[in-house]
């Protein structure tokens, strides 16, 4: 290990009531990390530069897990481009900001796959970063995460500073946001299917051609991938993080499908856009390190529709927030 998480460390995990946040404090709580420090966005606004440069000094932790961010699907990407732009520069540069001045021993980024072209070559190596254009379903969330990434990079160059960038693929698991005007596609689907079954249809409405192909990353698996970067990985270069398996946004539905609602029937609306036509990640290097996934979809997608229908249950609300 090139720098082992001592368990009584101050460890800061910035968005830990989001989907990847809630994830990377469940993984440190059970390998028995005792100061996980974290704040609501009541508690801190991480656009604000001086709120959280405070916060730094009165709380010096000792890592930090940058997981905070505003994300969403492409209908949230596509009406709420200001939003995703301005919200994610701005957490980004405060918290890399100010990891740098109060002496922050390691910092881990968490950005998104979506920061490569449109017609990256698949699967997708990390090389690819900035040799084409942009998916524009999402280029205003794709720019402030390659931002991020290079904010790393220039604080690693010019201070030294430890800091590191991870881009997973899609994610789903407990947690996240199925909201179903800003959610992801799989969780999107849960609900979707979920919905129709609830009220006894049995047409769903599926975005797209169906199509495009995808890779998804249970989030309890990229908990455990951050902290196994944190500890084993220290480089300029952002590292993909994934299972490298695609499917199709069809076969996915199918499954979703035959979880949830299996008397459903697909209908494709083909005028909503379908967004890069394949994105799967060579995630050759992080094998190489020696890492690897737990989950496969299958029992990814029955857990997580279990972890809905808890909520559903006990009436908590359904939107994961980060």
């Amino acid at each position: 290990m090139l720098n082992p998480l001592p368990k009584d460390a101050r460890v800061y995990v910035a968005g830990h009531t989001g989907l990847v946040g809630s994830a990377v404090v469940r993984r440190l709580e059970a390998a028995g990390h005792t100061k996980v420090l974290t704040a609501t966005r009541r508690e801190l606004d991480l656009r604000d530069q001086g709120a959280v440069n405070t916060w730094f000094e009165a709380n010096r932790p000792d890592y930090v897990f940058l997981v905070a961010g505003t994300v969403g699907g492409i209908l949230a990407n596509s009406t709420r481009p200001a939003e995703f732009i301005y919200d994610n520069l701005m957490i980004h540069g405060t918290v890399v900001h100010a990891s740098h001045l109060s002496g922050v021993t390691k910092l881990l980024y968490l950005g998104s796959s979506c920061i490569y072209p449109r017609h990256a070559t698949q699967p997708i190596t990390e090389e690819q970063l900035l040799t084409g254009p942009l998916e524009p379903t999402n280029e205003w969330y794709a720019i402030a995460k390659i931002a991020g990434i290079k904010l790393c990079q220039a604080y690693r160059r010019q201070y030294g500073s430890d800091f590191i960038s991870a881009m997973p693929t899609n994610l789903y698991g407990p947690n996240d946001n199925f909201d179903l005007a800003s959610s992801h596609v799989l969780p999107a689907l849960i609900r979707k299917f979920h919905d129709a079954r609830q009220a006894g249809r049995f047409d769903v409405e599926i975005w797209g051609t169906g199509s495009p192909m995808r890779e998804f990353l249970h989030v309890d698996d990229l908990a455990d991938a951050c902290v196994f970067l944190m500890e084993n990985y220290s480089d300029d270069s952002h590292i993909n993080v994934g299972t490298g398996v695609d499917l199709s946004i069809r076969e996915l539905a199918e499954k979703v499908r035959d979880v949830v609602h299996p008397d459903a029937q697909l209908v494709f609306d083909t005028s909503k856009p379908d967004g890069m036509p394949r994105k799967v990640l060579d995630v050759s290097r992080l094998r190489n390190l020696g890492w690897s996934p737990s989950y496969d979809l299958d029992s990814g997608i029955r857990s997580t529709y279990q972890w809905y229908l808890e909520q559903v249950s006990t009436s908590v609300g359904l939107r994961g927030i980060d």
